[in-house]
């Protein structure tokens, strides 16, 4: 089982949440093992069929406590610079989103906060956040830059992120989010702008290597979906994934985009149809829903729950946490206000941070349920049954987190 050198680690006496594809609800497994050789599980199943353990391997006893993927948090803003709770306060006193941004808040107010900080300063002020989602057994997040607007500060967040994956045991994907707003040096000049992104920025930055995927904000106040056409487009020559944040505060046409470019994911949707979700069901699009902006901006249209499990379209959640609309570093919080807000079952909350978060990344040979050949990514909980990890408020029952096999 174990060639030399590399070391063979045993969790026994478990209850397994295995999210395999193929295994009905959470595919669970009771008494289960995990076994796992050089970050990878070579073994997972029912404990009295595990392998027996090759010489100088560690055997964990699990105690009966509950074994699921590690958790992947799929749509974050993570890095920025600066504070936006004067907005929270304006928000709470009757303004809307809309009126913020077009009032030069909103995304530009954390653009000039993120131009003004040095790379150092944004790990510095990223990390307690990462901190906070590691804490709760996330081992794969997705970062975005997004509030730079110019090249050298989109290159700067995507640098910071890339640190952060090196500053702690946590894989990150990056994403390059430059059709994010409109800059405030462009006003009047989105044409050029777009163009820019496609034809400069991302050139630029894909070929240092700093871009997993690409993103943009479909939207009135954004970008349309023509103009985020010219982006994917740029992005389907240079071979990077696309995803969307689409439909969130009206119908633009972006869910539909996002499945022509056959895109990862569509994110938010609380404005998606019947023409949206078949289409992204066609294209095998991830619906991510982000309850916590949803919560934030006091929305009351709900994303299409309904029409997306019934025509098969895969659900991811995440927390969205940014600094303006979803300050958010729990997302074992989002999962109780997908449930709670959204009506997601406990089953569709927890295969959507992990099974259905891995396919939202492009990861779903990789991580997200507990399969032979995939990484060793696990979250050891102090539960008597998943649901206490949708049903709980402010509380972590997390025992150990265990990254790569580690």
């Amino acid at each position: 089982m174990a060639s030399d050198g590399e070391e063979t680690t045993i969790w026994r006496n478990a209850r397994l949440a295995t999210l395999a594809s193929g295994a009905p609800g959470l595919g669970v497994v009771e008494p289960g093992a995990v076994v796992a050789t050089g970050g990878r599980i070579v073994y997972s199943g029912a404990d009295a069929d595990a392998p027996s353990p090759p010489k100088g391997a560690q055997i964990v006893d699990c105690g009966g406590r509950w074994i699921t993927p590690g958790l992947i948090d799929c749509h974050t803003h993570l890095v920025y610079a600066g504070s936006r709770a004067a907005e929270f306060e304006a928000r709470l006193a009757g303004a809307s989103y809309e009126d913020i941004a077009r009032a030069g808040g909103g995304i530009v107010s954390t653009v000039r906060a993120t131009r003004a900080a040095s790379e150092d300063a944004l790990v510095l002020e990223a990390l307690p956040r990462l901190d906070a989602l590691i804490a709760e057994g996330v081992t794969t997040i997705e970062i975005k830059s997004g509030y730079g607007l110019d090249l050298a500060t989109e290159r700067k967040m995507l640098r910071a992120a890339r640190r952060l994956g090196s500053e702690r045991p946590v894989d990150v994907r990056t994403t390059f989010l430059g059709a994010h707003a409109l800059p405030p040096e462009r006003a009047g000049d989105k044409a050029g702008y777009v163009a820019e992104v496609a034809d400069a920025m991302l050139p630029a930055l894909a070929a240092e290597g700093l871009v997993d995927a690409v993103d943009g904000f479909c939207e009135q106040i954004a970008f349309s979906s023509d103009d985020m056409r010219r982006v994917f487009a740029r992005a389907k020559h240079l071979g990077l994934p696309v995803k969307l944040h689409a439909e969130q505060l009206s119908n633009c046409g972006g869910a539909r985009l996002a499945a022509e470019f056959q895109a990862l994911s569509a994110d938010h949707l609380e404005y998606a149809d019947a023409e949206d979700a078949a289409a992204m069901a066609r294209a095998g699009v991830v619906a991510t829903l982000l309850p916590g902006a949803y919560y934030l901006l006091r929305e009351t249209k709900a994303p299409p729950i309904d029409l997306f499990r019934r025509m098969g379209v895969p659900m991811a959640v995440s927390t969205d946490c940014n600094p303006g609309t979803s300050p958010m570093t729990s997302l074992l919080l989002a999962l109780n206000m997908a449930a709670t807000l959204f009506r997601l079952t406990v089953d569709e909350c927890l295969i959507g941070v992990t099974r259905n978060a891995a396919r939202a990344l492009g990861l779903e040979a990789e991580i997200g349920s507990l399969e032979p050949g995939k990484r060793a990514d696990l979250a050891i909980w102090d539960i008597e049954r998943p649901a206490e990890l949708v049903y709980r408020l402010g509380f972590n029952p997390l025992h150990a987190r265990v990254w790569r096999g580690r």
